[in-house]
């Protein structure tokens, strides 16, 4: 890392703790069901916000590397690759312009890949509350907790891997096939109905054996003291399996942002953002997730796609542009959600 690296990245952790702490400690201080209406309000701030960012990028993206020069520019160009077509004959402020504009694109790549994704790990979310008997009233609580841990451990993931790649330009060709793989469960799994088993849940298993687990909701508690030793709650334990359920999404979804850019700063923030909203889009589609019976063909096509276009271009050295990758996933999204309205799903009568 150099000192312009540090700085930007350093400006962005700060930016995302000072809208965590405006989150919890102003605006969530007290525990309460999120109601639909509170959710499509903090759904639209979010989503405005990660827009809003895009333009920052668009605006001053060179000053994330600090780019000053053309050599400094084509060295982060091969270094990332990100297969830009320079003019060395025009100005640094024209190549510039073309780096500008393919970074915003990748960002908003990566948060469509990463949002559409988050979409089933929302229905995985409700499936562990309900499960685990959680009132509604903590949800955001554990949810806000769970942003905060999944943060830190895509910091790890996404930095672990980019130096992978960079040492290892094979691993590319591991991730595409993750995702192909991942695509065609999608595509052409048996669909059976998901269930938590609270009690043989891996994770249930070494909290039980490494913790003093204490098997009761107090409050919003997450660790009490009782007869002088602390022990960790219910509540505790249901952070735990979320975040553990994370790490198992975050196998596919950060791979599926590396096909778009191999630039580990435009992977965080695109997933940061993505992963800020994910709260807010809890809340909105938990009551109404039945509606995308559709949604998981239009997530294996998603990998499908993204893992082919992965291999192509490591083995074959084959771009597409970002503005017609953006253009795919969109339309991807969208049309899968337009199958889940005109073809829903038919209830069997019992």
């Amino acid at each position: 890392m150099n000192i312009y690296d540090i700085t930007s990245f350093g400006g962005f952790i700060c930016v995302i703790i000072l809208l965590l702490a405006l989150d919890l400690g102003v605006f969530h201080k007290e525990d309460h069901e999120v109601t639909f209406k509170e959710s499509l309000v903090w759904t639209c701030v979010w989503i405005t916000t990660s827009l809003l960012f895009s333009g920052v990028i668009y605006c001053f993206g060179e000053y994330i590397h600090g780019i000053t020069s053309m050599e400094a520019l084509e060295a982060i160009n091969q270094k990332h690759g990100h297969g830009l077509t320079l003019l060395p004959q025009a100005g640094l402020e024209e190549n510039l312009h073309i780096y500008r504009k393919a970074l915003t694109l990748e960002y908003l790549s990566g948060y469509v890949i990463e949002k559409m994704l988050s979409l089933d790990n929302i229905f995985v979310m409700i499936m562990i509350f309900m499960s685990f008997g959680i009132e509604k009233k903590y949800y955001h609580r554990v949810l806000f907790f769970g942003i905060i841990g999944a943060i830190i451990l895509r910091f790890i993931f996404i930095f672990t891997c980019s130096a992978l790649i960079h040492q290892f330009s094979w691993v590319l060709a591991i991730f595409g096939v993750i995702l192909i793989i991942s695509g065609g469960k999608l595509l052409f799994g048996k669909e059976e109905e998901e269930k938590i088993d609270t009690e043989n849940h891996p994770v249930v298993k070494f909290a039980s054996k490494h913790f003093k687990l204490l098997r009761e909701y107090k409050g919003h508690n997450f660790f009490v003291k009782k007869d002088g030793k602390r022990y960790i709650t219910a509540l505790f334990l249901v952070l735990l399996v979320i975040e553990f359920s994370d790490v198992l999404f975050a196998v596919d979804s950060i791979p599926a942002i590396f096909s778009i850019t191999r630039d580990p700063y435009i992977v965080f923030f695109s997933n940061i953002f993505a992963i800020l909203g994910l709260r807010s889009l809890f809340f909105m589609l938990s009551s109404v997730m039945g509606m995308f019976c559709r949604l998981p063909i239009g997530l294996g096509i998603l990998l499908a796609f993204i893992g082919v276009k992965l291999s192509l271009n490591v083995f074959f050295g084959f771009e597409i542009d970002p503005g017609v990758s953006l253009l795919i996933i969109l339309s991807i999204l969208t049309l899968s959600i337009i199958a889940s309205l005109v073809f829903p799903e038919k209830k069997e009568e019992e």
